[in-house]
């Protein structure tokens, strides 16, 4: 008979006090006796004693190997509830146990009940304290430091990677930018470096960073970085406008939508896509700023970043389906990821009038029009590029102060009299390109793109 006293100390021994722990190992417990016990039959007077005594030993000892490996498994488990590998290795080992002949047949439903009692392990509170205890205690990987002697230059930063220079102001090495885009190097800094010798696509290795020291300004030129971009837009039409944080690009003071294209990029694996995060840079004495900002400002790095999945499921609208709004004529508009008010009150008709916005390529941002206090409509109205008033849904004071503030911070302005779709496209399209905020009763020629013709 196997023997299986170790086993099931082992399990006792590990079983913690929480009601998980102590039903995991109950199952466990139950179903091994039980195989083990049930796994004898009667001797029954025979004239082959060998031959029986084989017979009746059969089971255990056919699956004795498989048993000590989900009786090891199932400690492991229990010793540390909910890990995902554990419960991998234990169902493995029980499904294992399975082929073994007349095992399954005699024992399904205890198996049965111990993989669905391994399923349903999850972290305790005092497991998951215990592996943080753990890991802090974990002695620290040495860091590994790379004593080669360098000769030392100064940094001096380029759009994109920098060169270094001798005592002598004499360019020895240009390095690429993923070469020095962890190290934040600025001009000025003092590295050593070695000539790269074994990798042809790089001219030098940076060491270590040594110091810094002040340049005259005629040394370097100085450089204006946008860091953490937002890329915006779909293929063959991205830009950047902000970061990270909302920030907008500005150069030399005016705010600027910048096109970008990754066709030059060759510096890292990342894809530059609608969501990416980019570093820009210019030289700040770059006569092209003023005329044609896209050829001065470069793309020096896109970041890796995980993209969230896409939604599955579209807020329903309530007074223009999804479809309905496609078959409908689109005017000649493209926003091109601007940020756009929309100025109503409680959410009403908020799904229809977002679907208009998202449909010509902008942003939409809910303003509560209901909200009368003068700050906190500037705060909202501040860092928009468009602002729509729908005013069969806005306060009467909210409609004055959101002209005032839209007037104060150049937002271009337009008023939709109606909640209907038509109305409010036109108001957008009366915004975007500078025509009159209100249509009365003048003609305004709104043009229909050409593929609705």
């Amino acid at each position: 008979m196997f023997d299986y006293r170790n086993n099931l100390k082992t399990i006792l021994n590990k079983t913690a006090g929480d009601d998980k722990s102590l039903r995991n190992g109950i199952a466990a417990i139950n179903a091994i006796i039980k195989m083990t016990a049930d796994g004898e039959e009667p001797i029954e007077p025979s004239s082959e004693p060998n031959k029986t005594k084989q017979n009746n030993l059969a089971i255990p000892f056919a699956g004795q190997k498989e048993v000590k490996a989900l009786l090891v498994a199932l400690a492991e488990l229990i010793q540390s509830p909910g890990s995902r590998q554990a419960k991998e290795q234990a169902l493995t080992k029980l499904h294992q146990l399975t082929f073994v002949p007349k095992v399954g047949k005699e024992y399904g439903k205890e198996l049965g009940q111990l993989d669905r009692a391994i399923q349903a392990s999850v972290a305790t509170k005092e497991t998951v304290n215990q592996q943080i205890f753990e890991q802090a205690l974990k002695p620290k990987k040495p860091v590994k430091r790379d004593y080669r002697k360098g000769k030392r230059y100064t940094v001096i930063r380029l759009l994109a990677g920098c060169d270094l220079i001798n005592d002598d102001n004499r360019r020895v090495f240009t390095l690429k930018e993923s070469q020095i885009h962890s190290l934040n190097l600025k001009s000025g800094d003092i590295v050593e470096a070695i000539a790269e010798e074994n990798n042809p696509n790089y001219e030098a290795t940076i060491l270590r960073v040594v110091g810094f020291r002040e340049l005259a300004s005629t040394e370097f030129d100085k450089i204006i970085t946008f860091k953490y971009g937002v890329v915006q837009g779909r293929p063959g039409h991205l830009a950047v406008s902000r970061n990270i944080k909302g920030e907008k690009l500005r150069v030399r003071g005016k705010a600027v939508l910048l096109p970008v294209d990754a066709s030059n990029f060759q510096e890292s694996a990342a894809q530059l896509v609608d969501g990416a995060i980019v570093d820009l840079a210019w030289y700040d004495g770059d006569v092209r700023l003023k005329k044609n900002p896209a050829d001065a400002i470069k793309l020096r790095w896109i970041y890796q970043v995980d993209r969230p999945k896409a939604k599955t499921a579209q807020k329903k609208k309530k007074a223009v389906s999804s479809q309905d709004a496609a078959e409908l004529s689109k005017l000649d508009m493209d926003l091109h990821y601007q940020r756009v008010g929309i100025a109503v009150g409680d959410n009403q008709n908020e799904a229809m009038l977002e679907g208009i916005v998202n449909r010509y390529h902008g942003i939409p941002i809910p303003i509560d029009a209901f909200q009368g206090k003068k700050k906190v409509i500037e705060n909202q109205l501040k860092d928009l590029d468009i602002v729509i008033l729908v005013t069969a849904f806005a306060a009467h004071d909210s409609t004055w102060n959101i002209r005032e503030f839209a007037s104060k911070y150049g937002v271009r302005f337009a008023v939709s009299s109606s909640k209907g779709y038509q109305a409010f496209e036109r108001a957008l399209y009366r915004a975007a390109n500078g025509l009159p905020a209100y249509e009365g009763n003048q003609t305004i020629d709104y043009r229909i793109m050409e593929e609705n013709k």
